[in-house]
């Protein structure tokens, strides 16, 4: 397991930290202990005092942000023991943190004038233990006209993808949340790291910034392989780690800080914070400077001083917009909700939860009776739970397919490349025969990437040969539950076409190799394959997208809990 997650558990654990104590060390020396409640979870505050006179603090702050809280905590250790008192000054973006230490080491010299009370609000952990638990994916498309153009006048554009892993109780309070974002851009921004798409081959090129300073080197000209390789490519911006840096730190470093703060929260009340708490010119928490904005500053001093203790602190560690040409990450969040299932897991059965992303292109079907030729781009999000032995608990499967508009396929998403490329052919009525072009507009170009809908959203007007394709993934998804992604991968190597990644369905009309391969199986794994292939016959591994390598990405990308 890679990476780490708050979960709404773990600060209702630690309230079981034994009482405020006093150890007597000598006749002039005392040492106690006291707690408080601070941003993330309890501090401790252990102190020693002598004469009367607080001769050394340490804290113990495990659920405090480290580069903010858990530094807050250590310089007011340090200013605590060189005073000798308690009245210190607090530390600057970390209001929380540093109000709670105060009150432990207060607590620990006087419990009856400042007693620790436990807070209310964590006290559902026996009701979220025993409470229903819902697994929900929701991923939102938007484009982005900028930022701004390149050094020749050229335009950027961008188009960013949202995907939101959550897990809900049974009142639809956010238990546990996995945020990541594809953002792909023109190849003229000049931001390192930033993965590109030129367009479809044939229909011109567009600039490019090879070395990313600033200045167009060249054309690039998209050919069938250079679009196959870039979309393959693709990185999410987690998967862009230390290379995607924000004010704060990493965007995942951010988005870190977002998830922790929303669990407990249902969806209503995280949208009723946005609309209270973030800004509505750009979408970002408030943070009050002198350039701050006049509507920003009354927003800001509307809120009770809880409130924008909170935002002070929530600040320190995430800036970035929730709801911008960026990203919509709150609209996510809601088709997360919007889609989530029930599952007949316990939340201390799941000991991580993943989410995989993988993109590649498609060349086809064919070309349209104009012979232009049609492509796609396929996204496909995987999300998982997982047991303490890597076993999946509940798989989460859905996916973006985008073709170009001569695809004559009803319901098909598409997008007919950058403003100002050349226009594409488009098959309006989908009969198999061209009515016209299209020609990207700036307006067209938002208009067709808000319109993304996945293959679980396009719903019954999606048909394969067993049902919907939502329904045959779900059969995939009971399948997969239970297993290992390294069983599921080798199920796949000895029960599925080598020609086509579908499970292997045996005809007149299949290949020798797939019926050699079904005769070397033993009689349950054919029975079980009989029964499979009544339910889900597409491919896990194919142009149409490669579910089984998201499927490995979201295991591989797990985080696990503490």
């Amino acid at each position: 397991m890679k990476r780490w997650i708050a979960w709404a558990l773990s600060g209702a654990m630690l309230l079981s930290l034994a009482s405020c104590g006093k150890t007597q060390t000598s006749a002039e020396s005392t040492t106690l202990t006291g707690k408080a409640n601070g941003f993330g979870g309890v501090v401790t505050a252990t102190v020693t005092t002598q004469d009367g006179k607080i001769t050394s603090v340490t804290f113990d702050g495990p659920d405090e942000t480290p580069a903010v809280g858990g530094q807050a905590l250590e310089t007011l250790a340090a200013a605590m023991t060189e005073t000798g008192s308690v009245d210190v000054d607090l530390v600057a973006g970390a209001t929380i943190t540093s109000t709670a230490a105060v009150a432990a080491v207060n607590n620990a010299l006087d419990p009856e004038a400042y007693p620790y009370e436990e807070p209310a609000e964590k006290d559902d952990t026996k009701t979220l233990e025993g409470a229903d638990l819902y697994h929900g994916l929701g991923i939102v498309s938007t484009g982005r006209q900028g930022p701004g153009t390149d050094d020749q006048d050229v335009p950027v554009y961008s188009f960013n993808t949202v995907a939101v892993q959550a897990l809900f109780d049974g009142d639809g309070k956010i238990v546990a949340l996995n945020v990541d974002q594809l953002e792909v851009s023109t190849p003229n921004y000049d931001g390192a790291s930033m993965p590109n798409f030129a367009g479809y081959p044939g229909k011109g090129g567009y600039n490019v910034d090879e070395d990313h300073d600033g200045k167009v080197d060249g054309v690039l000209e998209p050919t069938d392989e250079t679009f196959l390789s870039e979309i393959s490519s693709w990185k999410t911006k987690r998967e862009r780690g230390t290379d995607y840096q924000l004010g704060s730190g990493t965007w995942s470093d951010e988005m870190n800080a977002y998830e922790q703060f929303f669990v407990g929260m249902t969806v209503d009340e995280v949208e009723a914070w946005f609309a209270s708490s973030c800004s509505d010119s750009n979408g970002r928490p408030l943070k009050i400077t002198d350039k701050s904005s006049e509507e920003d500053k009354a927003k800001f001093d509307a809120l009770s001083q809880e409130e924008q203790d909170a935002l002070v602190d929530l600040t320190s560690s995430a800036t970035m917009s929730l709801q911008d040409s960026h990203g919509d990450i709150l609209s996510a969040l809601r088709a997360a909700y919007d889609a989530r299932k029930p599952i007949d897991v316990s939340a201390d059965q799941i000991a991580g939860m993943g989410l995989g992303f993988v993109s590649n292109g498609r060349q086809g079907p064919g070309s349209d009776d104009q012979d232009v030729p049609v492509y796609s781009m396929n996204m496909v999000f995987a999300a998982t739970l997982l047991d303490a032995n890597d076993k999946m608990l509940d798989v989460y499967v859905d996916q973006v397919e985008v073709a170009t508009p001569n695809y004559d396929g009803d319901g098909m998403p598409h997008f007919s490349g950058w403003p100002g490329q050349e226009a594409y052919n488009a098959d309006e009525n989908h009969d198999a025969v061209v009515d016209g072009t299209i020609t990207p507009t700036d307006e067209s170009f938002l208009e067709e990437v808000s319109s993304w809908q996945t293959k679980r959203e396009r719903g019954d007007g999606y048909k394969l040969g067993s049902g919907t394709w939502a329904e045959e993934m779900d059969a995939y998804q009971d399948f997969f539950a239970g297993k290992t992604i390294d069983e599921v991968e080798a199920w796949f190597a000895s029960s599925c076409s080598d020609s086509n990644g579908r499970p292997l369905k045996i005809t007149d009309k299949s290949s020798e190799e797939d019926k050699a391969k079904y005769d070397a199986l033993s009689q349950e794994e054919q029975d079980v394959l009989v029964d499979l292939t009544s339910s889900a016959t597409i491919s896990l591994q194919d142009a149409h997208g490669d579910i089984l390598s998201a499927l490995a990405k979201s295991c591989e990308n797990a985080r696990a809990t503490a």
